[in-house]
This record gives structure tokens, C-alpha cells and sequence, in this order.
């Protein structure tokens, strides 16, 4: 999207194309100019985001009567609490957990701001991804497309092991996955026949499935396969790994808890996968998915989950500002 002079950017606007300039293979100036957004427009952006995080974004012109909205101490001490028990949890996650769990509204830059002035942040941390690492056709529903690839890891004593991912792409949801000592047509085949299993799909309500050139993936025993069974397989651009964006975010991420433990047995590496992905379905929120879970998405409960958030947010504010009201009376 290009923006023009006169088009007003919204604080998440701000955010999104900092990430992608941050994440830009061909530098900061040709990706402004591609936005049509002015160089020392961005660096005032970028000075105030390092200065406040995603609340420096805001609209500089505040409004007067927003006072009765002021988060009470008690409630600051609440989130100071709740952050130092949940260490594993980002600002943007710990403001959704504090809804879901305890019934309260507070927005992301709310608790980014309470961590920062508590010495809780030393500085913003946000997982940046360019916006094109997506596949082209959109999904609109759970298992209309699956994701599937190979990624390995090392066992000390035993060698390279290679896990195997069914991943669905609306959702993001792992449905399968297994460690296989190789990396061949029939550890694909096995995963996905256990993706089919496990979601019972119909021969005539069969996924699309997305994967890269891999030599499992090309190899003419498994084309024949999935003719047989009635499964469209679509592969990715040769050296254009992007259209498989979101297995590959889902690898880096969940590498990155992984590889900090060194693993002297496949099982002990399984029981590790195992732990990760339940906590990736069931409780990691997803910015791309609104900040519900994947599990939420995939078994269609995110809708339910959003607008019960929007209740609590109107109650939450409807309470602020009564007790707003009801001390300037007591004051008066």
C-alpha cells in the first residue's frame, strides 16, 4: 500500500512498516519510497518507538477528558505481579492473558508503558516478519490449506534427526508432526496420513498442501499418492521460500526455545517438541491471528473469545470512568 500526503496513519500502520523497514532486504530508503513516506517522517517515528514503544506511535494530540480513564495504582501493582510471574510472556501477550484470565481490560501500550517505568523493559521487543512471507491465495477456513516441511536438529551421541510438520495455514495450528531419523517421501506421507487422521476429513473435503521442492516432496511415489487420494499439491516458488512464510515463522520460533537445551536422546528432544507444541496451540496468542491462540482459531472459538473481550473492555472503561465520577464528587 502506498500512502498519500493527506492520509492519516494509524498507530498499527506506524508499527507495521517500522517492522518491515527493520526486516527490508533492500534498504530503509526504497522501502519508504515504495509506502511514500518521507525519510525524516519515519526517523521521527523510529526516535519516539525507541524512546516509549508502541505508545510513542500515538497521535500526539491528546484529549482533555480522557483523564477518567487513568489506570489506578492498584491495578498498575496488579500488572507489575502478574508480569513478574509470567516472565515468558511479552507486553502484547501479558495484556491479553490479564483479559482472558482475570476479566479485565488493559490495552497493550498500557502494560508496555507500567513494565517500562517499573525497569521491568529496557527496550521494545517485537518479532519482526516482511508482510510477503505469505503464500499468494488467501485462506478462509480451517484445513482449506495445509503447510508442510522438514526442519533437524542435532542429538548428541545419535546424529542429525529431522522433524516432519503438518501446519494449517488459515490457523496455524500444528496438526501432526513426528521425528524421523530421515527425511524421505515416506516421513512426509506418514505425517500428513496422520494430519488426515487425526482431523477425519472426508475423501471429498480433502486439504490443499503447500511445500517446497525438497526431494521428499518432488518425489513421484508420494505425486502418485496424493493423486490417488484426491490432494492438490501445490508447490512453492523454486528459491522463493516465502511462500512457505508461515511454517517457516513457526521454525524459527519455535527453534529459538528448543536449541537452548542440549538433547542426549530423540526422546528426551520429542518430549521437548511435544511440551512446545501443545504450548504453541493452546496458550502462545498469535498477533496475526488477533491474539487468540492457533488451537482457538483452528476449532472456531475465536470469534466467541474476541467478542467477549470487547465486553470486558466496555465494562472495564464503564467502571473506570464511574469511579472517575464518584471521587471528583467526594473531592467537590
Amino acid at each position: 500500500m502506498k500512502y498519500s500526503k493527506n492520509m492519516r496513519i494509524t498507530q498499527s500502520e506506524k508499527m507495521e512498516i517500522i517492522k518491515l523497514v527493520e526486516q527490508s532486504e533492500v534498504g530503509p530508503t526504497r522501502t519508504l519510497r515504495e509506502f511514500g513516506i518521507r525519510k525524516s517522517t519515519f526517523y521521527n517515528w523510529y526516535k519516539r518507538y525507541r524512546e516509549k514503544g508502541f505508545d510513542g506511535l500515538a497521535a500526539a494530540k491528546r484529549h482533555k477528558d480522557r483523564v477518567w480513564n487513568k489506570i489506578p495504582l492498584e491495578e498498575k501493582n496488579r500488572v507489575v505481579e502478574i508480569a513478574l510471574e509470567k516472565t515468558d510472556l511479552s507486553s502484547r501477550e501479558l495484556s491479553f492473558y490479564i483479559i482472558d484470565q482475570y476479566k479485565h481490560y488493559i490495552s497493550e501500550s498500557s502494560v508496555y508503558r507500567i513494565l517500562k517505568e517499573r525497569g521491568l523493559l529496557t527496550a521494545p521487543a517485537y518479532m519482526v516478519m516482511s508482510a510477503d512471507c505469505e503464500f499468494k491465495d488467501k485462506t478462509h477456513r480451517p484445513n482449506e490449506m495445509w503447510q508442510t516441511d522438514f526442519t533437524y536438529f542435532k542429538v548428541l551421541g545419535w546424529g542429525w534427526y529431522y522433524l516432519s510438520t503438518v501446519l494449517d495455514d488459515y490457523s496455524r495450528y500444528i496438526i501432526s508432526w513426528d521425528l524421523c531419523k530421515n527425511m524421505g517421501h515416506e516421513d512426509a506421507r506418514l505425517t500428513f496420513d496422520r494430519a488426515l487422521s487425526l482431523t477425519g476429513l472426508s475423501e471429498n473435503n480433502r486439504p490443499k498442501l503447500l511445500s517446497d521442492n525438497g526431494p521428499s516432496y518432488i518425489a513421484g511415489e508420494l505425486k502418485n499418492y496424493f493423486k490417488q487420494i484426491g490432494v492438490k499439491h501445490i508447490h512453492g516458488s523454486p528459491m522463493h521460500p516465502q511462500t512457505q512464510g508461515k511454517i517457516e515463522r513457526y521454525h524459527r520460533s519455535m527453534k529459538n526455545v528448543i536449541k537452548l537445551e542440549n538433547y542426549y536422546s530423540p526422546d528426551e528432544l520429542r518430549r521437548a517438541l511435544t511440551q512446545w507444541v501443545h504450548y504453541y496451540n493452546h496458550q502462545r496468542y498469535h498477533e496475526s491471528l488477533k491474539n487468540v491462540t492457533p488451537a482457538d482459531v483452528f476449532f472456531q472459538k475465536d470469534q466467541r473469545i474476541l467478542k467477549q473481550r470487547e465486553r470486558i473492555k466496555r465494562k472495564t472503561l464503564e467502571w473506570r470512568r464511574k469511579t472517575y465520577l464518584e471521587n471528583k464528587v467526594l473531592l467537590n
